[in-house]
């Protein structure tokens, strides 16, 4: 099992709560799109699921591994098998694409590895590689600072990929793309997961791109589980019901962007 949450909950310091009663399991290989309306818990959920943060309640099982009773050693070796993209990614700007790359596997080298890499890129082939999965490949000794946002978050995937974890998360990993990009690292991030069996999880406001790229899919709204279910029988009716109160719930976790109204991202051949 690549993870398993039963009721698990969490309560913000200010008393807020992002997540209640959230009980969900996905075996390896598995490909799942958490949607819902902004502060619907999505962000907090992938930061469980990444051992980022520990829930209020409830049971968390990542890779066979119960994080919160590991101690720190195991809890860091746990880590460096789960790769995450973040909305923002924590690439220090002033890096060359090719070092934020290689850095994906920091925590799986030794120390004197991973200082050496820091230094003098030693995996150029692997770096190229990566980056030309998400079609930036000619930026390879670019520094990020000079990067387009797109470009960065590109950088920020191909980090992953190089990566290659046995849990892979992304959390708006195409919020700065064109529609024909986001594609194109959707593939990617799709075709890393089948190749090496690793489980994707991504949080996704185009929901036509969940259901395109997405077997499974979770409806979160309320920081709880509306639906899991095939992409097959996510229905308009469905989606209308998962965004109904979209101008009505207060920013749970970190997603805070506006959305346009649910109807905006049903693929027009389910309207």
């Amino acid at each position: 099992m690549s993870f398993a949450l039963e009721g698990v909950g969490l309560v913000h310091p200010n008393g807020q709560r992002a997540l209640e009663g959230v009980t969900l399991a996905a075996r390896p290989g598995e490909r799942i799109a958490f949607i819902g309306p902004s502060g619907a818990g999505k962000t907090t959920l992938l930061r469980i699921l990444g051992a980022a943060l520990r829930p209020s309640e409830g049971r968390v099982t990542l890779l066979d591994q119960a994080p919160w009773q590991a101690d720190a050693r195991r809890l860091r070796a746990l880590r460096a098998r789960i790769g995450t993209v973040h909305q923002q990614p924590p690439i220090a700007p002033r890096l060359r694409a090719v070092t934020a790359v290689l850095s994906g596997r920091l925590g799986q080298w030794s120390t004197l590895r991973a200082l050496g890499s820091l230094l003098r890129p030693g995996d150029l082939q692997g770096a190229h590689a990566a980056l030309a999965q998400v079609g930036i490949e000619d930026r390879l000794f670019e520094r990020c600072d000079r990067l387009s946002g797109g470009q960065f978050q590109r950088v920020a995937v191909a980090r992953v990929l190089y990566q290659r974890p046995d849990l892979l998360l992304a959390d708006e990993p195409v919020s700065a793309l064109d529609p024909t990009l986001a594609d194109t690292t959707l593939r990617a991030l799709a075709a890393q997961s089948e190749a090496t069996g690793a489980t994707l999880c991504a949080s996704l406001h185009a929901v036509d791109l969940a259901l395109r790229w997405f077997p499974r899919v979770v409806g979160l709204q309320g920081g709880r589980v509306l639906f899991d279910l095939p992409a097959a029988e996510v229905t308009p009716e469905r989606l209308s019901g998962l965004y109904a109160a979209e101008g009505g719930l207060r920013a749970a976790d970190e997603d805070t962007a506006v959305m346009p109204m649910a109807t905006a991202f049903i693929p027009s051949g389910c309207r």
